[in-house]
């Protein structure tokens, strides 16, 4: 696999449940990540958990021609430590089912920066603040160090604090596309982000490239404020 996407999703969400499974594209959220990571050359892995609630994305991932790995429902630095391991992945790049609109050639740019001796490269400060452009870039060799004494039930969602204790990290922050990026929240956490993304969906289309849906929300700057 020349550039691994761990699409790190489970259908348990608190704040909006089975965001996963909500319609989307030509099916659902999780199909729709799924098709977007091969549209822009990414090589899909469903990082899912064991849990029997996560059956489904199992099912879904099959369907869809993507490979499948599961592991600790609460920990997920450990399920991607044992998903690297499974696939012997040397890196990869950090795909959030909830962003819907990711740019896979940002994602690429992060890896391939990734690659010239780095442990770790952050998003894009305007993604962290909300755009949900692009995740993280981490190579399976700092994630492993992360995992070593911390219990396999313990929630990591929050993957930071545990990979910035690491001494001597090598890290960086992928830089922006253009010198004013326009930060618009496109990630999927409440109902109101879904009916944004839904009507973005609708006008520019599933597969749309980030700028053209930044070009449409520089035009039409209230209706971004459906969320905001």
């Amino acid at each position: 696999m020349k550039y691994p996407g761990l699409i790190t999703v489970r259908t348990s969400s608190r704040r909006l449940p089975n965001k996963c499974l909500l319609p989307f594209g030509e099916d659902n959220v999780i199909t729709h990540i799924i098709s977007r990571t091969k549209h822009y050359n990414l090589d899909p892995i469903v990082c899912t958990s064991n849990d029997p609630t996560d059956d489904i994305l199992v099912e879904i991932a099959e369907k869809n021609g993507a490979l499948i790995f599961r592991g600790p429902l609460e920990n997920k630095l450990m399920r991607w430590r044992d998903c690297c391991n499974y696939y012997k992945l040397k890196d990869f790049h950090s795909i959030d089912a909830d962003d819907p609109f990711f740019d896979g050639d940002l994602m690429i740019e992060s890896l391939e920066l990734l690659r010239k001796g780095y442990d770790m490269v952050y998003p894009t400060e305007s993604s962290h603040k909300g755009s949900a452009t692009v995740g993280f870039s981490l190579t399976s060799k700092i994630i492993d160090e992360a995992c070593n004494g911390i219990d396999g039930n313990l929630d990591t969602e929050v993957i930071w604090p545990f990979i910035e204790k690491i001494n001597g990290i090598k890290k960086i922050t992928l830089p922006e596309k253009g010198k004013n990026p326009y930060v618009a929240r496109l990630t999927l956490d409440y109902e109101e982000d879904y009916w944004l993304l839904k009507s973005i969906e609708r006008i520019c289309g599933a597969l749309a490239s980030r700028d053209s849906i930044d070009a449409f929300l520089i035009k039409n700057p209230d209706f971004f404020k459906i969320n905001w």
